[in-house]
């Protein structure tokens, strides 16, 4: 089983990277366009009332999760949405209780580390920087 998952592993990376933006990018739609509709509590907020905080939040994982989702300069967008999902985990979560299975912070943990992992590693395979990569003519010697 090794050797077979070895053998795909910049596939399996990039499959990561993909859907792990795509996730991160509905986050976004939902705080700055309000869709996809999540159960709102009874006097939730309407996307145009958010706190300014929450609607900078909601463009980084818009912007942020497209250019992962893209492989379009994600090591940087990566590493910006790592710290953004660190600072929510501290500010929202972390007051209430300091595990994450308690204080519903889960996902903000497992998208600060999928996120540092990416912007350690790169774009990757299946990426639009993979094909400016190969695009780009050599440089001047």
């Amino acid at each position: 089983m090794e050797k077979f998952l070895g053998r795909f592993s910049p596939q399996l990376y990039a499959i990561v990277r993909i859907v792990s933006g795509f996730v991160f990018l509905t986050y976004g739609t939902q705080k700055i366009f309000g869709t996809p509709a999540s159960p709102a509590p009874p006097g939730g907020q309407a996307p145009a009332s958010l706190p300014p905080l929450l609607l900078v939040a909601g463009w980084v994982e818009l912007v942020c999760g497209l250019l992962i989702l893209l492989g379009l300069l994600a090591g940087w967008a990566a590493f910006l949405a790592s710290g953004e999902m660190a600072v929510a985990y501290f500010m929202g979560h972390f007051p209430r209780h300091p595990l994450p299975v308690v204080n519903q912070g889960v996902p903000a943990v497992l998208f600060c580390f999928i996120f540092l992992y990416i912007a350690s590693v790169g774009s990757g395979v299946w990426s639009l920087d993979s094909i400016f990569r190969r695009a780009a003519p050599p440089a001047p010697e």
